[in-house]
């Protein structure tokens, strides 16, 4: 019997901003265009920015998967559809950065910076959020090395993300 593929596109959403902040609001705005759209969210949930993100996508309908460094299930009010603990601390990383098609970059600190390398090493897309401060802002004049992996596509709005999106062409045009 012939089978036809049902995955649906997935972004990772890294980093960190403060609720209050324009990027906290923009990375709920995000999550909830990549719901709107049927693109799948990754997120760890463990900072502000990207736990907003997946508790608007999981608002929107959207499918959000957590991949989260302890061995042990998180409380029943986390904002995913699925779950996984990977008991591996800071190597699941290397994880986020392998389950996106892109990966969304908003501020972001030490961690951040650890799952970015690793997307531009696996020629992830990188989408960093400018503007709005942090280090996101500084990706795209400094990306990672000289060896232009992937394309590295700035937005400072929602539109403009959406805009970023298309090009890679995990939203259709409007």
């Amino acid at each position: 019997m012939p089978t036809s593929s049902i995955r649906k596109p997935q972004v990772c959403v890294l980093g960190s901003a403060e609720p209050g902040s324009d990027a906290f609001e923009l990375a709920g705005q995000a999550g909830a265009l990549l719901a709107r759209h049927g693109i799948t969210v990754v997120s760890g949930c463990g900072s502000p920015a990207t736990r907003v993100a997946a508790e608007r996508a999981v608002a929107a309908g959207g499918l959000v998967l957590s991949i989260i460094p302890p061995d042990e299930m998180p409380p029943p009010d986390w904002p995913a559809s699925v779950v996984l603990p990977c008991g591996m601390g800071d190597a699941r990383n290397l994880l986020m950065a392998l389950a996106g098609d892109a990966c969304l970059v908003i501020g972001g600190r030490a961690g951040t910076i650890s799952e970015v390398a690793l997307a531009w090493l696996h020629k992830r897309p990188l989408l960093p959020l400018v503007g709005c401060g942090g280090w996101s802002d500084t990706l795209p004049a400094n990306p990672p090395d000289e060896r232009q992996n992937a394309p590295i596509l700035p937005w400072h709005d929602i539109e403009a993300l959406a805009m970023q999106l298309r090009k890679l062409g995990l939203i259709q045009p409007a």
